[in-house]
């Protein structure tokens, strides 16, 4: 199995109206392990009119190494949170979008390109260094589990996805 190979697992939207696809690839390097994610969505009606109305809109991965055991469960090894949130200004005109790593800010920057503003929550995320430091033992098979989570959650807004929203996972062998 190559470790660059991209393998998808497809989520059910809310009311069977289609596949959510989170897209994952590990890249075991220099004794660490950088993880690629992307989440293939179009943005909707629905969130672009929360987005517009000023609401600041959260993207969550939870991001998980894990090691595969025949035995008892999976184990996991170490996990990381990205978050990603855009927040529209109306009066400017303008999209502030931040990412945060494990609760610390990462980067802030603004845009007026709405479509980069969703380019930066969902796709944007690509070689992040989230597990250095971590001993992995080599010629061991593992995995890496990344959970997506929008919000808001609530009544007056429908997103195109139900609770563990997306759900991709990608396998590799830690070579050393």
């Amino acid at each position: 199995m190559s470790v660059r190979a991209t393998f998808v697992l497809l989520a059910l939207l809310m009311g069977g109206q289609g596949a959510q696809i989170l897209q994952v690839t590990p890249l075991p390097r220099d004794g660490e392990v950088l993880v690629s994610f992307k989440l293939d969505e179009a943005m909707t009606d629905d969130i672009k009119a929360a987005i517009q109305s000023g609401l600041t809109v959260k993207f969550v991965y939870k991001v998980e190494l894990r090691r595969s055991s025949a035995v008892w469960f999976d184990r996991t090894i170490a996990s990381a949170v990205v978050g990603a949130s855009v927040k529209y200004d109306n009066l400017t005109r303008r999209y502030s979008v931040a990412r945060s790593l494990d609760g610390r800010m990462d980067w802030a920057d603004t845009t007026q390109k709405e479509d980069e503003a969703w380019r930066w929550l969902t796709s944007d995320f690509a070689r992040l260094s989230l597990f250095r430091g971590v001993a992995l033992e080599p010629n061991a098979e593992y995995y890496i589990k990344v959970r997506a989570n929008a919000s808001p959650h609530n009544a007056s807004f429908i997103w195109p996805w139900a609770a563990d929203d997306a759900v991709g996972l990608a396998k590799f062998t830690f070579v050393r």
